[in-house]
């Protein structure tokens, strides 16, 4: 009766059962700056006191006024984006959605990095299309595995980099960025570039790739943000797709792109009139949870030296840190035992698929309170599995 996009079984696994039946005091799973204590600036409120936002006129691509606001964004990274070739979507999500719709047919594929955020398999599926993973390599900072990507079949129609990645907090390299631009022109690819988190390096990076807002060759390149992580505003449903490519073929591009988003018509007209206003106001925003999460790295790092059987695979961007952990107590018996008998909230590993056992994921944005503790409840479990193995 039921497409199968939609998977049959849709029943709460046991660490979501467990957290719906005690939330947990020190949660190191939440990606909602809103929840975090950050101080927003009141100017964000009286933004959306434009009395146009009262008028039904919509634009598929979205109002010329909002994405001219988006171009001005780019500036800050010294990259000039024309407005014409920029598409305003409710969310990263819908990017991802109407660029599937774009640019395979149902049963082609795409590729997504493992590990990365779960959240791809569904979209692609929901298309229609599947999601095959390109692995990134941890013994060289989580690098792209170029010869994978070379012996792609035929079905691929589209490759999926997130720069830096969630959770590895890893750039792309320069020179895999230009190696991977390549690959995709002679094969025929599209590239999505996922930069939502690029605001957040969290340490140097000397060979990481500059945005690929930047032209870059001779293939099509869609590149997405949004003001969910830009300014930490996730409720306010507002993301963009920047097209680049050869003049011709991104402009086709565009006007497809316009011809699915007017089946849609999903951005509000508010959220787009506040704009140039929420960009100005939420750099501080920006600038609060960069620090924040700057501050729990040096944290973690400070904790975890004093329990030498646990590391940091150190992210350099994002606000997500993975932990390594001998592998003496299985991932998910782990992340149970610290929600009913310690309170915190961590991911396992395998929910972004690591590659082997013995990982944990903290969110970095929590109060500095609530992360440390958290922290050092999360260690001291891991010590007593130790003294018991």
């Amino acid at each position: 009766m039921f497409s199968n996009r939609v998977p049959n079984a849709l029943s709460p696994n046991r660490i979501a059962s467990a957290r719906a039946a005690a939330p947990p005091p020190f949660d190191l799973t939440v990606s909602n700056p809103t929840e975090c204590e950050f101080p927003y600036p009141h100017g964000i409120l009286t933004a959306f006191g434009d009395a146009r936002g009262l008028v039904y006129r919509p634009h598929p691509r979205g109002l010329a006024s909002a994405r001219a606001a988006v171009a001005d964004e780019y500036r800050r990274h010294d990259l000039a984006v024309d407005p014409g070739r920029i598409i305003l979507t409710s969310s990263t999500s819908e990017a991802y959605a109407f660029l599937f719709k774009l640019l395979a047919n149902p049963g082609e594929a795409v590729m997504v990095p493992s590990p990365s955020y779960p959240l791809f398999e569904h979209l692609a599926s929901l298309e229609g299309l599947r999601a095959m993973s390109y692995h990134l390599d941890p013994e060289s900072g989580w690098r792209i595995s170029l010869p994978e990507l070379e012996a792609a079949p035929d079905v691929v129609r589209a490759v999926v980099v997130v720069h830096p990645n969630n959770p590895t907090g890893s750039f792309v390299h320069g020179d895999d960025a230009v190696a991977l631009v390549a690959l995709c022109a002679r094969r025929g690819w599209a590239l999505i570039a996922d930069e939502v988190f690029l605001d957040y390096q969290l340490a140097p990076d000397v060979g990481m790739a500059a945005s690929f807002a930047r032209p870059r060759g001779s293939g099509l390149i869609f590149v997405l943000g949004g003001l969910s992580k830009s300014i930490g505003l996730p409720q306010l449903k507002l993301a963009w797709i920047v097209v680049d490519g050869p003049s011709e073929l991104a402009a086709h591009a565009v006007e497809r792109l316009e011809f699915i988003s007017d089946a849609y018509l999903s951005v509000g007209t508010p959220v787009q009139l506040a704009l140039p206003t929420l960009f100005r106001e939420g750099a501080a925003i920006r600038s609060a949870i960069r620090e924040r999460c700057q501050a729990n790295l040096a944290e973690l790092q400070r904790a975890v030296a004093e329990q030498p059987a646990v590391s940091i695979m150190l992210p350099r961007g994002g606000w997500s840190a993975p932990l390594r952990f001998p592998a003496v107590v299985g991932e998910e018996e782990l992340v149970l035992e610290l929600l009913v008998r310690d309170g915190v909230g961590m991911h396992p590993g395998y929910f972004f698929d690591f590659p082997a056992e013995g990982v944990l994921v903290a969110s970095l944005l929590p109060p500095p309170g609530t992360f440390v503790e958290g922290i050092q409840r999360a260690l001291r479990r891991i010590a007593a599995h130790l003294v018991g193995a």
